[in-house]
């Protein structure tokens, strides 16, 4: 038969029933199950009615369904007589079966009766023999087990004799445990008989005992004795049933003051960090060392161990010295991590801090200590992380320091260009050093790392996200952009003296570095090596972010280069300043020569222009000229114009000049001053230029010439046009701003005469000549 579980079809469900229905043990258990007589399914119930069945099919049904039941009916009764006939056939074959069984039975058992009477006899016979030899053997065993028990008192008796002489052996020996056993074994004797016929033994027992317990109390209490000694002495003495509960402190205390050999110092970790980095002894110290430090370590957990048998009360406090050890050891690893480690000296204090805890942990299990210890490492590990990028901050920190010196020494040729290799090699390949330093913490199979795997991903992709973030804020505060009143450590050198231009520009292009090498190059090494992570938890978002880090520093250089472009222009500013706002324009003498301003101005351009070209790249070779420019044919009217007016006189001269110098600014077209700044030297040095005489013009418009100051201006101005124009790349806007210039300072002029051109051209050709003399420009 199938079981209820396995799924039955039609044929074997009629099978089962009729089997439970022959097999029924009460046949009334099926009369009484609940039926419905009124219904189609009251056919297979035993209390079938068949005409009340016919008259509801016939009520129910039509003809074509009644001929289709008849067939159904037909088909079902001719299955149930072949079931039966079944049924019967097999139950006949378990018959003969059970039928041929029952004979081999009796013809089995025919002579057995015979067998078993013979058997009976023999038992009997064999149990009257034993009870013989019991009865004649019985005195003697009586005799043997008496001399049995006299030989064993006989050996007690010598034991407790003999007691006093073993101690005494034992006390020589120092083999207090020996002496504690057999005294203890003797206590039964001595309560019983102590006081009568084993006085004597009793009592020089009890002097050795004296004795013992002397010697166990001093060695508890003896500072040379190890600490395994010490409980041992405990042990014996509690055997000793001696009052050590008042021991219970001063033990604690032992223990107390053994921590400190256990604990990891700075400077031993530091010599081990040392000792470790030199090939030849380093192996060999660092395991020294460390045997060393497992050894203690191991007497401790025994002591601990020894401590809990004999106080067993004293949980609580051993879990607070076990814990306490362990935070001890983790507060000098915070401290250690404070300083410039790499992760294998890491590795190696975390490795003999885990042995030191999963010893413990065999021990006092109760203490969790390894739950403990892995909240106490992820603060080391997260401040070494963290560590880590400080110092880098700081090397890169150092690396544009060093521009301010190179910048007075000029020890290098280039000074600028070395200090940008520098800084980029600094940011680059000391980020790729800290990634791979922090591989080691991902690769090592320490089961302390391995549960901290995702932590340390996230630390190092967090680490890397505010490294980037603390270097921007500290380019701006080298840069003087950042107005902070904070003072950050190593940065004395750019508060305590301006910031060089050069800095600034150094800075600039070391932010674009950062944004296209830099975060690629580390964000496919992170993808690499530190994918993964998760333990902040999803909703924090991604850890590191490079598309925010490359906006950042985009807009850094952007910033940086701007400024860079304005410290040299309010410098060239402070120059015009002064140049004028000293002399009386209204009173000025009549021009000898180009003022010296000029020199001073075009040494600023110069040394900008240094710089840019040590730092920038060079951009398309195109120069806007002025027959390219919008500007030009208003400019060379201009020109006609003024040549022109020379002919005039001077009255009808400065009236003209002034009319039509108007009327050309109506008439000329638009110029585009001021352009996207690219990083190029040309666009920099341009943009300068640029913001220079816009200065120039500005500080025109404020003063008020004479005839002479007219003059003098006009010759600085047509001094500047051919080193300018040899400077910049958009010659139109930088002719444009010169004519803006003299525009401005005929409009603040008294009496606008302009010098004669064969007189300006002596004046400048003196002044070029003054320059080939002190070789500062090349014939």
């Amino acid at each position: 038969m199938e079981t209820d579980d396995v799924p039955l079809d039609d044929k074997a469900k009629r099978m089962r029933d009729l089997l439970s229905s022959f097999y029924a043990p009460d046949p009334s258990s099926t009369e009484n199950a609940p039926s419905n007589p009124g219904t189609l399914d009251a056919i297979n119930t035993t209390s079938f009615d068949a005409d009340q069945y016919m008259n509801l099919l016939i009520q129910k049904s039509n003809l074509e369904a009644l001929l289709q039941r008849h067939v159904e009916m037909a088909a079902e009764i001719k299955n149930i007589d072949t079931d039966l006939q079944m049924l019967v056939y097999e139950n006949y074959n378990k018959f003969i079966s059970a039928t041929d069984a029952i004979k081999r039975m009796k013809t089995n058992i025919v002579g057995m009766e015979a067998n078993m009477e013979q058997l009976l006899d023999k038992i009997m016979s064999v149990q009257s023999k034993s009870d013989g030899v019991n009865t004649s053997l019985f005195e003697k065993r009586e005799r043997v087990e008496k001399l049995h028990r006299t030989r064993n008192l006989l050996r007690k008796v010598q034991f407790i004799y003999d007691l006093p002489a073993r101690l005494e052996k034992c006390i020589e020996a120092e083999a207090y445990v020996d002496a504690v056993k057999f005294y203890t074994g003797a206590m039964p004797i001595f309560k019983a008989y102590g006081d009568s016929s084993f006085h004597d033994c009793k009592q020089a027992s009890e002097e050795a005992i004296a004795v013992i317990v002397k010697n166990l109390q001093g060695k508890l209490f003896s500072d040379s004795e190890s600490i395994q000694s010490r409980a041992e002495a405990a042990v014996l003495l509690k055997q000793l049933d001696f009052p050590v509960d008042s021991l219970q402190v001063k033990l604690l205390e032992k223990l107390e003051q053994s921590l400190g050999d256990l604990q990891l110092k700075t400077n031993d970790i530091e010599n081990a960090s040392m000792e470790s980095n030199d090939p030849k002894q380093g192996k060999v110290s660092d395991s020294v060392h460390i045997t060393a430090h497992e050894g203690s370590v191991r007497g401790f957990a025994e002591a601990i161990s020894a401590y809990r048998v004999i106080f067993p009360e004293s949980e609580e406090q051993l879990i607070k010295l076990v814990q306490d050890v362990v935070v001890k050891n983790f507060e000098t690893t915070e401290q250690y991590v404070k300083g410039r480690i790499s992760s294998a000296n890491l590795l190696c204090v975390l490795r003999t801090i885990w042995t030191d805890v999963l010893l413990m942990d065999e021990v006092l299990s109760e203490a969790v200590l390894p739950v403990f210890s892995l909240e106490a490492a992820q603060i080391a590990l997260k401040q070494h992380v963290a560590s880590s990028f400080n110092y880098l901050l700081q090397d890169i920190s150092d690396a544009l320091l060093r521009v301010n010196v190179s910048s007075k020494e000029a020890a290098e040729e280039h000074p600028l260009q070395v200090a940008l290799e520098a800084s980029k090699k600094a940011v680059l390949q000391g980020s790729m050093d800290v990634l791979l330093d922090f591989r080691q913490l991902l690769d090592d199979d320490l089961q302390l790392l391995v549960q901290l795997r995702d932590f340390i991903i996230d630390w190092v992709q967090e680490g890397f996200q505010d490294f980037f973030r603390a270097l921007y804020d500290r380019f701006l505060l080298l840069s003087g952009r950042n107005s902070s009143s904070r003072q950050d450590q190593g940065l004395t050198g750019a508060h305590g003296e301006k910031v060089l231009a050069g800095l600034v520009l150094v800075l600039a292009q070391l932010s674009v570095f950062i944004e296209q090498t830099v975060i690629p190059r580390i964000t496919e090494e992170i993808a690499a090596s530190f994918s993964g992570g998760g333990a902040r938890g999803c909703e924090n978002g991604p850890a590191f972010v490079p598309g925010v880090i490359c906006r950042i520093f985009r807009s850094a250089g952007e910033r940086l280069l701007h400024h860079y472009i304005n410290m040299r222009t309010q410098k060239v500013s402070t120059l015009l300043r002064k140049r004028f706002t000293t002399p009386n324009w209204v009173k000025h003498k009549e021009p000898r020569e180009v003022h010296m301003f000029v020199d001073l101005f075009l040494q600023e351009l110069k040394e900008s222009a240094s710089e840019v070209k040590q730092i920038l790249p060079q951009g398309l070779a195109r120069k806007h000229r002025r027959s390219d420019s919008n500007g030009s044919t208003a400019s060379s009217r201009s020109n006609q114009l003024r040549d022109d007016k020379m002919t005039r006189s001077n009255t009808q001269r400065a009236r003209s000049q002034l009319l039509e110098t108007h009327l050309a600014k109506l008439f000329k077209q638009k110029v585009e001053i001021f352009t996207k700044v690219e990083y190029t030297q040309e666009s920099v040095v341009t943009t300068t230029v640029k913001l220079c005489l816009k200065s120039l013009q500005e500080f025109v418009r404020l003063q008020t010439f004479n005839r002479s100051g007219f003059q003098q201006i006009q010759l600085d101005i047509q001094f500047l046009r051919t080193p300018l124009k040899e400077t910049v790349e958009d010659e139109a806007a930088v002719d444009f701003l010169l004519d803006e210039v003299i525009v401005a300072a005929s409009e603040r002029c008294l009496d606008p005469i302009p010098l004669e051109p064969p007189i300006l051209d002596r004046l400048i050709q003196a002044k070029l000549a003054k320059w080939k003399e002190q070789n500062l420009i090349s014939p």
